[in-house]
């Protein structure tokens, strides 16, 4: 008999205990590599959320004081601590870099990649073949490293990730404990992992990340009527020793430090309000996050509705016990899913990063979708098939509409006044080309496995394809391109300001807030949005504006037109630097006086 090219690989893989885990582990660090740490520092740090966030670590660096945030010469406590710790420690290590700001992000992304393929390995059924059950784990974490959430947060120092991975390390401990609960050391690792990694979510973002978990592990465990079973086997006492111990000591600490500050800004404000009120004008309707979602896990999307319909959750009885824990896998990440969605919907104010706790468990799905975790599931069942396959039909349009969108690039950047040369620079490096053609041959293969019915079982490798292609040929040039014409004129004339400044001279950021004027000046300054805003602080709260301190002069940095208020009539002003449409400029402090009153 002879044996086809996929099972002469499943047979040299089975032929050694090793060797499935070595190839594991060199493509997890080719997937990663590519996904998270290449090009990692070749673009300057964005405004506004990342250039606040690295500046804070920054800051604690350069102080000394781990439990106090500051940004900006406040305390600033909208965040706990673990990611300005995780950012400063690699700036200790490595110096100060936008490299070294972004690592431990990468680290944190990378961590969950890896965990979630390893996690679909140790949970596979025991008929299943050495090739199944490393590809079904292979999958996950290819569908997970290569969806544009985790790629897009993987490479931006914000808590969004450092909560993310922590809340989808401590739900993975729990299903590895749950699945494998005969294995004693299993279940101990995964009993360990659970309170170690909520804690290192508390302190990433505060309480949801323990009421996250918690709320998704409860539903769970009510859902296959195990509640009791498995609290008894869970060594609740030590549990909650070892998180108290991850905890308790830092915002202990940072009580007795800031005291009722910290206690009514963290708690009142920072959680509180932003889960109740709208704050940062960042609002939005109940289904705000469903289109998100659709975004943030292309082109893997078009294939959850069918990996949700696959779990059967609308069948009577409603989600029965199960004979095998792991067949509750899928329900498991659907609960999670829909939980913190859900959550972040209720939520007042919203922003797309809230949801990236989801995405592991949304690629979990759609990996199970396509290589089904059951005893004797070798073949996707004709039901979800075909919903994979309604799927990726529409993938493969919106596949052609992406390589048309690639060709007009260009010119659909080219209205941003902002970075007038940009859409030039886009033409001429031939980046929209080359996105066109990846599209495109992704494309070609989908459509001629949806053509062939035997290809039916890899249609999602158009997927991998395409999101391939785009870490690998697109944006490697695509980032330096961005730096240059984007984010290091900037870099420059914030590095101007530096040298420009005089002792006790304030220094005002005019127009959007580019707090990355902070970090690469080194100089705290004041974020002024209009001139009115100006006129109104000047008024109401003069020491606000910074020009207590006897100075006869004042720093400008903003765009053109934002300035131009400013350079009136006779007030005048010295034009110190520009680049693009950004300027620096130097105001008498008694001109400026005047042109307020």
């Amino acid at each position: 008999m002879t044996l086809t090219p996929l099972e002469r690989f499943g047979s040299w893989l089975a032929d050694r205990p090793h060797r499935p885990w070595w190839i594991t582990a060199l493509l997890l660090a080719l997937l990663c590599w590519l996904s998270f740490f290449h090009q990692l520092g070749g673009l300057g740090l964005m405004d506004k959320t990342e250039a606040l966030f690295v500046e804070v670590a920054h800051q604690m660096a350069l102080s000394g004081d781990w439990v106090t945030p500051r940004w900006n010469g406040e305390t600033f406590f909208d965040y706990p601590v673990w990611g300005y710790w995780m950012v400063a420690l690699s700036f200790k290590l490595f110096g100060s870099s936008e490299w070294a700001a972004r690592l431990p992000v990468a680290l944190a992304a990378s961590a969950v990649v890896v965990a979630a393929t390893v996690l679909l390995v140790l949970v596979a059924v025991p008929t299943d073949s050495v090739l199944r059950r490393f590809g079904r784990g292979w999958l996950g974490g290819v569908t997970l490293a290569l969806s544009p959430a985790w790629i897009g947060w993987g490479r931006s120092s914000t808590t969004d990730m450092f909560l993310a991975s922590a809340i989808s390390l401590a739900l993975m401990g729990f299903l590895l404990a749950y699945c494998r609960g005969t294995d004693p050391w299993l279940r101990r690792l995964g009993y360990g992992a659970l309170p170690l990694f909520c804690g290192v979510a508390v302190l990433a973002k505060g309480p949801v990340g323990l009421l996250l978990p918690g709320l998704v592990i409860l539903l769970f465990l009510l859902s296959v009527r195990e509640l009791g079973t498995q609290l008894r086997q869970m060594n609740l006492p030590l549990m909650l020793l070892l998180f108290a111990g991850v905890t308790a000591p830092w915002y202990g600490l940072a009580t007795q430090a800031n005291g009722v500050e910290f206690l009514n800004h963290f708690l009142g404000f920072s959680n509180l309000q932003r889960f109740t009120s709208v704050l940062y004008a960042h609002p939005g309707p109940w289904y705000f996050y469903l289109p998100w979602l659709v975004v943030l896990l292309f082109p893997w999307s078009l294939a959850l509705p069918a990996a949700i319909a696959g779990t059967g959750f609308w069948r009577r009885p409603f989600w029965p016990p199960v004979e095998e824990p792991v067949q509750a896998f899928p329900r498991f990440a659907l609960i999670a899913l829909v939980v913190v969605v859900a959550f972040f919907s209720a939520a007042a104010t919203k922003l797309p990063g809230y949801i990236l706790p989801s995405i592991p468990a949304a690629t979990l799905l759609i990996a199970l979708a396509w290589m089904p975790l059951a005893p004797g599931a070798e073949a996707v069942d004709g039901a979800r098939l075909k919903g994979l396959r309604i799927g990726s039909w529409v993938t493969f349009v919106l596949f052609v509409l992406l390589a048309v969108a690639a060709v007009l690039a260009p010119s659909l950047v080219a209205t941003d006044p902002a970075y007038p040369r940009f859409a030039d620079s886009l033409r001429q490096s031939g980046i929209p080309q080359v996105l066109s053609l990846v599209t495109a041959v992704a494309t070609l293969v989908l459509l001629a496995q949806l053509l062939n019915r035997r290809g039916d079982a890899w249609l999602w490798t158009p997927h991998a394809l395409l999101m391939l292609g785009l870490v690998a040929f697109v944006v490697p040039p695509l980032v330096p391109l961005l730096d240059r014409e984007r984010q290091l004129p900037l870099r420059q004339l914030a590095q101007q300001a530096a040298l420009a400044k005089r002792p006790g001279e304030p220094l005002w950021v005019v127009g959007y807030k580019r707090y990355s004027v902070v970090y690469y000046s080194g100089h705290s300054a004041v974020f002024i949005d209009t001139i009115d805003q100006a006129r109104d602080q000047f008024r109401h709260q003069p020491g606000s504006l910074g020009l207590g301190g006897g100075a006869d002069s004042v720093l400008l940095f903003g765009e053109r037109d934002r300035l131009a208020p400013f350079q009136s009539g006779a007030h005048g002003g010295t034009l110190l630097g520009e680049r693009g449409t950004q300027q620096l400029m130097r105001l008498p402090a008694s001109a400026l006086s005047t042109l307020l009153q």
